[in-house]
């Protein structure tokens, strides 16, 4: 029986396809990854925003009760410390996002060259069969072509003992 000719192209494509879906998976845990961080920072983010709106109910109620103005001067430029730590926060979520949409777009690039590996292999695959079937079919041919030449020559044989 012969070799299939295209078989150390098979072993290749495999070998790509085997990387390709490593690359992916790993694409993938790249992104979980940055999602997880992601949802840390919206919760610190969160977390200085909740503080924020209660050091500004404070701040009203203090108002309310009349205070001195050293006091309101105080709980001014604590409440300008605080927001500006909350822009800090949202601009690292801000930032993060971004991050997140480039590892999505890295798993999409590493996805679309996977299934074009997993298609050469598959064109790979059905060629082989393809060529299977066409050595079957001319070994058969020959085959039958061999069986004629014997019963002709048995059957010359015969004629000539007659």
């Amino acid at each position: 029986k012969t070799k299939y000719p295209l078989e150390q192209l098979v072993r290749i494509k495999q070998r790509r396809l085997d990387e390709a879906e490593r690359v992916l998976k790993e694409k993938k845990a790249e992104l979980d990854k940055e999602k997880e961080k992601q949802t840390k920072l919206e919760g610190e983010r969160d977390k200085t925003y909740n503080h924020r709106a209660d050091k500004m109910k404070q701040f009203r109620d203090e108002l309310d009760k009349g205070t001195t103005t050293d006091k309101i001067k105080i709980m001014r430029d604590y409440i300008k410390v605080v927001e500006d730590e909350l822009k800090q926060k949202e601009k690292k979520v801000q930032d993060q996002v971004k991050e997140v949409q480039k590892a999505a777009e890295r798993v999409e690039e590493a996805r679309k060259d996977m299934v074009k590996k997993q298609h050469d292999v598959e064109k790979l695959k059905t060629h082989r069969k393809e060529w299977e079937k066409e050595m079957k079919a001319l070994m058969e041919y020959e085959e039958s072509i061999e069986s004629d030449e014997i019963g002709t020559v048995m059957h010359t044989s015969k004629k000539h003992k007659r």
